[in-house]
């Protein structure tokens, strides 16, 4: 038998950590087979690709792109191998249940005279992060917090229109370094199934309960969210400004939208999505003279709710009275989008808001992450990747969510980075005293069609595709 070795380092660490897959002391020029296997919440996902040897008999996932054709991806990728699984049956769930649970996937490399294995841990939570739910206050969440004493900087995160809690997130978040309350809103025990008629004092409660309860240092209280829920966290940061320290908004959209695919049936998905006051939030399919479905629902599966959208933001009345009005935001604002997005159109989304806020002279400030060819699920690196279609957990409606593997995995690695660096910085702006002097200089609120203008022509542009 060969003498070949096999090394992975690190062998076991945070999610967030690439790793590197070497195997050595093959014969130069040896073609090898990697695979793997990881068991996500019972259900199996693998993968595999081929690769030669150098001059020096080493094999580098590092620097090696496998061989044309003979696998799971292609592209130099060293975490290739995780984000290419795909599962052995049905299933988009890569975590495990809890989700404390380390993920561990087999490492095998096959080839003439070769027979090695090794194994790779992945864990979302860090030594010493605990992990309480939260039934307080009407609030119905589950709470991550990193080791230590603190005081620690808080982050409450917020699902899209699947609705329930976002422990993966909140769990990462919390090894991290911040307070992490993943706040459900509707599909979890006690809510409602459907995401209609949701009031904003809701979350502002919870921002409310995370001061009370946990003394976030330097009072920093972050708002997540993603999809739904990136709508969500730009709403709340323009209607309770003095809550909110930062706005992260993974594929947002910039203007109210109604129900959609998580609505109450009763109700319908042309019904209101938010309350302020007890009132309907006005949002962009309301009077709109051009918005129609039908782009989503007709046709065969998988479909693409982005091409409905598209059609809504014809009319520029109906999406000047939904715009949301980020200008009011007292607080750094990032923003992270695919250029493919199959659910709606982040990309142009992040542009309106970027727009708004730099024609408003936001005095914060104000990043944009754009992945080209990458789709709606921004998640956080080395993941799978590969799981584009989905029944929707509310309606059921098969659809797509856009992109594909590898970009969705550029867009997974890169951006968690840009997160965590954006958070560190607004963090180190509030204990410096520098973010809270900045909100004086901001401009009068500019008007809503003007903000919006530019977007509406890239949107009709967009719609003739």
């Amino acid at each position: 038998m060969s003498q070949a070795t096999l090394s992975i380092s690190p062998v076991d660490d945070l999610i967030d950590v690439p790793r590197q897959i070497r195997v050595e002391k093959l014969t130069p020029g040896q073609v090898v087979e990697i695979s793997t296997r990881t068991v996500r919440d019972a259900v199996a996902w693998t993968s595999q690709a081929q690769f030669r040897a150098d001059e020096n008999g080493i094999v580098d996932l590092t620097r090696d792109a496998p061989v044309a054709g003979s696998g799971s991806y292609d592209e130099v990728s060293p975490m290739g191998l995780i984000w290419s699984q795909a599962p052995e049956s049905a299933s988009r769930n890569v975590f495990n249940t809890p989700v404390t649970e380390p993920l561990v996937t087999q490492i095998s490399v096959r080839g003439t005279d070769v027979s090695l294995g090794g194994e790779l841990v992945q864990r979302l939570a860090a030594d010493g992060v605990t992990r309480r739910e939260v039934r307080e206050d009407g609030l119905v969440g589950v709470l991550y917090l990193p080791p230590g004493p603190g005081p620690h900087p808080a982050v409450m995160i917020l699902n899209g229109s699947g609705g329930g809690f976002n422990e993966p997130r909140a769990a990462l978040y919390a090894s991290r370094g911040y307070a992490a309350l993943s706040l459900a809103y509707f599909k979890a025990p006690g809510l409602s199934d459907y995401i209609s008629n949701t009031p904003l004092e809701y979350f502002q409660t919870g921002m409310d309960w995370i001061r009370r309860e946990l003394k976030p240092a330097h009072d920093f209280v972050a708002i997540s969210g993603q999809s739904r829920g990136g709508e969500l966290v730009l709403l709340l940061g323009a209607a309770f400004p003095e809550a909110v320290s930062a706005v992260v908004a993974y594929v947002p959209g910039a203007v109210v939208h109604s129900g959609q695919n998580a609505c109450d049936p009763k109700i319908g998905r042309e019904g209101p999505t938010w309350l302020l006051g007890g009132k309907p939030v006005p949002h962009v399919w309301e009077g709109n003279r051009t918005a129609t479905w039908a782009p989503f629902d007709e046709g065969p599966a998988p479909h693409r709710h982005e091409k409905a959208i598209l059609t809504a933001l014809q009319d520029p009345e109906a999406v000047a009275r939904a715009r949301i009005p980020v200008e009011r935001i007292q607080g750094p604002v990032m923003l992270l989008s695919g250029t493919e997005d199959g659910s709606w159109p982040s990309t142009l989304y992040s542009r309106m808001v970027r727009d708004s806020l730099r024609e408003a002279n936001h005095p914060y400030p104000v990043q944009w992450l754009d992945y080209e060819g990458g789709g709606h699920t921004i998640l956080f690196p080395y993941v799978p990747t590969t799981q584009l279609v989905y029944a929707h957990p509310v309606s059921g409606r098969i659809s797509t969510s856009g992109g594909s593997p590898s970009p969705n995995a550029r867009a997974d690695a890169e951006s968690w980075p840009g997160v965590l660096a954006f958070l560190r910085d607004a963090v180190a702006a509030r204990a410096s005293g520098t973010a809270g002097k900045a909100s004086a200089k901001a401009a009068p609120v500019i008007k809503a069609a003007n903000a919006v203008a530019a977007a509406i022509d890239d949107a009709t542009v967009a719609a003739k595709k």
